[in-house]
């Protein structure tokens, strides 16, 4: 099959996060890609972001700095201005390994008819130290209606299956791309690539952590939402337990990330009686938990240290 190369869309994402931006934007410039489009989208920055989008401010296609009425609509901005046949976002302390681009035009070359392509992202610290590669499957629509998740970072839509699910809904603030994907893989078939295409960032300013128990409340207002909407609601039907397994799973993901404890082993022991199969491949998660509320800390920690031992984390 002959190589193409349509254009590329990237929506970059920022408020208040000079520190990593740059690094955020040379990720897209460093591409080894040849047609890309940038627009930087930002909510009214005062730390120092504005300086260094000026830095750059010819490199992008467009760009916009002022408030917003929170991160969904700030995306949205950026996204209907997009012209590329696919399109992704890159948060302001996130960034794509160097042939993030290439490999998923080179992959959707094969698979023109796909809704949506994603790789795999690596989690990393604020000072870029590697966490843990954030591996999935190769998740369709029933899949993310198990809360299931593909990480954002690593993910490029078609933009006219993007058009057509309405973009992001901005009455959500949490889990928004979860919403979208939902609404982008119930129009055809999407794929996933098990490489290495992005890092996310796990700082304790990140929404992931500082407001951890937000994703939750949104992943059950998700559950209502496609009770009630089609054609989740019909392909629900007699799946129902397995769905609200996945949610109480990722709500108990995010309360132990946040430092919530308790409320992450109640949520997890929920899931269990709701659906066992969904909550035991993070029986250890569960483990962490109780051993977080009984005070165990020296015991936890050694715990994690001897999985990192046996399970190393994995660039390839």
């Amino acid at each position: 099959m002959k190589k193409t190369t349509p254009l590329v869309s990237v929506v970059v994402n920022s408020y208040n996060q000079a520190q990593f931006l740059e690094q955020t934007i040379q990720s897209v410039l460093s591409q080894d890609y040849p047609n890309v489009e940038i627009l930087l989208v930002d909510g009214g920055s005062t730390d120092g972001s504005l300086e260094i989008i000026i830095r750059y401010i010819d490199k992008f296609t467009w760009w916009v700095s002022e408030k917003d009425n929170g991160q969904a609509e700030g995306i949205n901005k950026g996204l209907k201005r997009a012209k590329g046949e696919l399109v992704a976002w890159l948060n302001s302390d996130d960034y794509f390994y160097p042939d993030a681009i290439s490999r998923a035009v080179e992959c959707w070359d094969f698979r023109p008819d796909v809704v949506l392509i994603y790789g795999d992202v690596m989690a990393v610290d604020e000072n870029n130290k590697l966490i843990n590669r954030m591996q999935t499957g190769d998740w369709q629509l029933s899949d993310l209606m198990e809360f299931k998740i593909i990480n954002q970072p690593a993910v490029f839509m078609n933009r006219s299956a993007l058009a057509e699910s309405g973009y992001l809904d901005t009455s959500y603030h949490y889990p928004m791309d979860h919403h979208l994907w939902l609404r982008i893989a119930a129009q055809g078939k999407i794929v996933h690539v098990p490489e290495l295409w992005a890092a996310g960032r796990f700082h304790p300013a990140a929404k992931n952590v500082a407001a951890a128990a937000k994703f939750g409340e949104e992943a059950y207002r998700i559950t209502d939402w496609m009770k009630h909407t089609q054609p989740f609601a019909s392909l629900s039907v007699g799946h129902w337990n397995r769905i609200m397994a996945g949610a109480h799973r990722f709500n108990a993901r995010y309360l132990l990330d946040g430092g919530e404890a308790a409320g992450s082993f109640k949520s997890y022991w929920r899931g269990l009686i709701a659906y066992p199969p969904a909550v035991l491949p993070e029986l250890h998660r569960m483990i962490y938990a109780l051993l977080s509320m009984v005070g165990l800390g020296r015991l936890k920690q050694l715990y994690f240290s001897l999985r990192r031992l046996v399970h190393p984390v994995k660039m390839d």
